[in-house]
């Protein structure tokens, strides 16, 4: 496999990226902190990825990075055939509805950026036979609840992206992972009480390598969360307006 990878720097990204350099995949870097960057390809050069691991500048709220990164990634891959976005922003619901310019940017980079970006990668697999865009949502974008409104409205038009992407392009050979992750013990949730089936970012990068190996449209991480999201969607609506979930 020959990969690009935008935000393996941190949490879930990063425990996927030394899944994927472990067992000898090519591996690109992108995100938009240079030391980050640069600290996660080395690690990653040690744990077994072929060396170099190359990096380049890219920040869903800069969509004029996109491109010029995608073409780095072609140059120095010659050409790849996977594209996993695990960057994205979070914010409290409670600080967004006070602080507009954050809920702008978590907005624009969790909905719009996110979904430029694989424009721009779906328009370079496809030529080549498609290969594989797996992208990180959530469950919060499964149904409106009053924790996660903004952040779950932009996850759930993110999903539904992707769904729309697997409908049009899975017969040209895209295959489009969309992975939907419940509370993981990273720094994005770091201060928040988490709930009784939390993931730890080993285990969902596990789960998460397993899909995009095998082409699965949708997965959830941990797994319990299907089952609890089916619930969840069911619920009438004057339940939801009662529940804090």
């Amino acid at each position: 496999m020959k990969a690009v990878l935008f935000g393996a720097s941190k949490g879930m990204g990063r425990a996927l990226a030394r899944l994927m350099a472990a067992r000898g995949d090519r591996l690109f870097l992108i995100g938009r902190t240079p030391e980050d960057l640069e600290r996660s390809a080395r690690d990653l050069e040690i744990r077994g990825a072929p060396t170099p691991v190359m990096t380049a500048f890219c920040d869903l709220l800069k969509p004029e990075s996109f491109a010029p990164a995608l073409d780095q990634a072609e140059r120095e891959l010659q050409g790849f055939d996977t594209v996993v976005v695990t960057a994205g922003m979070f914010a409290a619901q409670e600080e967004m509805e006070t602080d507009p310019e954050l809920a702008a940017r978590v907005l624009a980079a969790d909905f719009t950026g996110t979904v430029l970006f694989c424009e721009e990668a779906r328009r370079r697999l496809l030529p080549t036979g498609g290969g594989t865009l797996c992208v990180f949502s959530s469950v919060a974008g499964e149904r409106g609840r009053k924790p996660v409104i903004l952040y779950g409205a932009a996850k759930a038009g993110l999903s539904k992206y992707l769904e729309g992407l697997d409908h049009k392009f899975r017969a040209r050979g895209l295959r489009t992972v969309c992975v939907k992750p419940g509370f993981v013990k990273t720094g994005m949730t770091a201060g928040l009480k988490p709930p009784p089936m939390a993931g730890e970012p080993e285990a969902v990068a596990r789960r998460v390598l397993r899909a995009i190996d095998r082409g699965r449209p949708e997965v959830y991480a941990p797994a319990a969360w299907r089952g609890v999201m089916c619930i969840i969607r069911n619920l009438p609506r004057f339940v939801m307006r009662k529940i804090e979930f």
